[in-house]
């Protein structure tokens, strides 16, 4: 992958928590992960092997303790509007509506102005069919709704890159595959945002559903990759395709 393809990339990461004893307990190790510019990237692993902590140093949200993460051709220090992280768990804000919890991300953008973004805050409840729900608390709305308000949430401020932890975890089978095919969707459509997906998860058939690319972790301290698999099936996928399941199988094989 050539420097102009690249949106996003870890370079040499190593990151690591400091123990009572005084020691650091390293994650990960001089890790190097690219991600290309229209991409849909997955990450697998077992638990504990520093998925989410990978997000979240793609994401500016935590400094590696060395090496460097280049977004765009230039250093990340700290968060940017062009790059969400969508969580296992919706994080709304039960005070809040659902228009509300959505306009939270925007409320720092002096670019647009407050008709602008209220417009982009109906585009949003629009997209992802909840444009009904806007004066509804998130108490209120069943699991797979709250997670659809958070992926509106994710992508209100247009980001470039679109990180998901997990986000199908909690769901049911029937929610999840509606909520997996919306985000294909969206990303498969070049006039919406965002342009790459980076998503981590247990269940080896969603990122194969979903992925161009997996990477995946082995489970010592510190975390290595074992492997890059490709996924070369047409879209939209088949999960009964003899090839679907031969590729989940050589996933699971890798990780087990």
């Amino acid at each position: 992958m050539s420097n102009s393809e690249i949106l996003l990339e870890l370079r040499n990461v190593t990151h690591g928590y400091s123990l009572r004893a005084g020691s650091t307990l390293k994650v990960i190790e001089n890790l190097n992960i690219q991600v290309g510019y229209g991409e849909f990237l997955g990450i697998v692993g077992p638990s504990g092997c520093g998925k989410s902590t990978i997000l979240r140093i793609m994401a500016g949200l935590i400094k590696p303790l060395s090496g460097a993460v280049i977004f765009r051709g230039e250093v990340l220090n700290g968060t940017t509007p062009r790059i969400s992280l969508m969580h296992q768990i919706p994080t709304l804000l039960p005070w809040l509506t659902v228009r509300e919890n959505i306009y939270l991300a925007l409320t720092s953008r002096r670019d647009l102005s407050e008709r602008e973004k209220q417009l982009k805050v109906s585009e949003l409840l629009e997209l992802v069919e909840l444009s009904g729900y806007g004066s509804a608390y998130p108490y209120e709305l069943s699991g797979g709704m709250r997670q659809r308000v958070a992926l509106a949430r994710a992508l209100v401020t247009d980001p470039d890159l679109l990180l998901l932890d997990e986000p199908f975890s909690n769901l049911d089978p029937l929610t999840s595959l509606s909520l997996i095919r919306e985000i294909e969707g969206m990303w498969f459509d070049t006039t919406l945002p965002p342009i790459s997906v980076v998503m981590v998860s247990h269940n080896i058939e969603e990122v194969v559903m979903l992925a161009d690319r997996v990477i995946v972790l082995g489970g010592g301290r510190p975390a290595k990759i074992l492997a890059e698999v490709p996924i070369e099936l047409p879209r939209p996928r088949n999960k009964k395709s003899e090839e679907f399941y031969r590729l989940v199988d050589e996933l699971f094989s890798l990780i087990s």
